[in-house]
């Protein structure tokens, strides 16, 4: 039965500083955010800038708390979650489906690929308001504001991806008789399962940015719509609230792909 080899002593030095240095940088990062919360709150309360436009912790704090009692946050919260969250499943099938069916077929790959590339490099803020246009303002453009932002970069990354697996190791699947989906199944998507993880940390936090666009426009409901009613009706801690609950619903998403890549790659 073999036995676990014993860590030596520098070995437990060396996990030991790297314990302490990820320790060192939590509780800087933790010490700059409330140092920064502290200068702002004091900056207002002592006049150095106008709390009505820059609003103050405090002032937010107390804004979220009248809308939690009246449960109108969670209204908000919850539509621009649920629309990027839909988004973003959509970009993810839709996004391997095409990449998949590019690399099975190289003829429409050389036909498509021009078209993908300049539908990425668009500006995807001024295709917001045709859709709200061509489709009404309902969740179903704000939904497609978010795709737009995140698909055509999904189906470039993946496919360039697909294309650059090994190919020593492709070319054993032929020598051994196998077909184009056996190079799909054994090498192409196992190889590029990290990859595929990593362009989707990317995207969820590329939904997100299109669905608030999409809310700017044609939204009654939803954070983005919050801004800019908040904006409009100089109403601007609303404006501050939404902008931090942003923050936090992107980084939950992102620490949820994370999670899941690391769960991955235990299981490697």
């Amino acid at each position: 039965m073999d036995k676990k080899r014993p860590v030596s002593a520098a070995q437990q030095r060396y996990l030991r500083g790297l314990q302490q240095r990820q320790y060192r940088i939590t509780v800087a990062q933790i010490l700059i955010f409330i140092l920064f919360l502290l200068l702002w709150e004091t900056a207002v309360r002592a006049g150095w800038i106008d709390g009505f436009i820059f609003s103050s912790p405090s002032r937010v704090v107390k804004t979220f708390g009248g809308m939690w009692e009246d449960r109108s946050i969670f209204v908000h919260t919850g539509v621009t979650l649920l629309e990027t969250l839909v988004s973003f499943a959509f970009v993810v099938v839709l996004g391997i489906g095409t990449a998949l069916l590019l690399w099975y077929n190289t003829e429409l790959s050389e036909i498509l690929e021009p078209y993908l590339v300049v539908l990425n490099s668009l500006p995807k803020s001024a295709l917001a308001p045709l859709l709200i246009v061509w489709l009404g303002a309902n969740p179903k453009s704000i939904i497609v504001s978010g795709m737009s932002v995140a698909i055509f970069g999904t189906i470039l990354n993946l496919y360039t991806g697909f294309r650059e697996v090994d190919p020593d190791k492709i070319k054993l699947i032929y020598t051994l008789q196998g077909t184009k989906r056996d190079v799909l199944k054994k090498v192409v998507l196992p190889g590029t399962i990290p990859l595929l993880i990593s362009v989707m940390k990317v995207n969820i936090g590329l939904c997100l940015v299109g669905v608030v666009i999409g809310e700017f426009i044609g939204a009654r409901q939803g954070l983005g719509y919050l801004i800019i009613y908040g904006s409009q009706v100089f109403k601007l801690d609303w404006v501050i609230m939404s902008i931090v609950i942003l923050c936090v619903i992107a980084v939950a998403l992102y620490q949820a792909l994370n999670l899941a890549e690391r769960l991955y790659l235990r299981k490697r």
